[in-house]
């Protein structure tokens, strides 16, 4: 069960990073096409946001799969 919670977050990461990526993309796009320049600035600031924020979750993500990975191996020397 919570290993499944964990894949769910997984593309939940991938779904919530794409769509900021997207509606900034547009938001920029809608304002180049009025004339407005700042339109560049944030295609870009939404862009580096999304890797950001995906980039901190994954390696979150990371620190957990390797946390468990260790109190396996201490669990099974443990046994011994």
């Amino acid at each position: 069960m919570r290993q499944s919670i964990i894949n769910m977050l997984d593309v939940l990461i991938w779904v919530v990073g794409g769509l900021i990526a997207i509606v900034g993309s547009g938001a920029g796009i809608y304002l180049l096409t009025q004339g407005e320049v700042q339109g560049l600035g944030i295609m870009l600031i939404a862009l580096i946001y999304s890797v950001l924020f995906m980039g901190m979750f994954f390696i979150v993500k990371g620190i957990y799969s390797n946390t468990l990975r260790t109190a396996e191996a201490i669990e099974k020397l443990a046994s011994r």
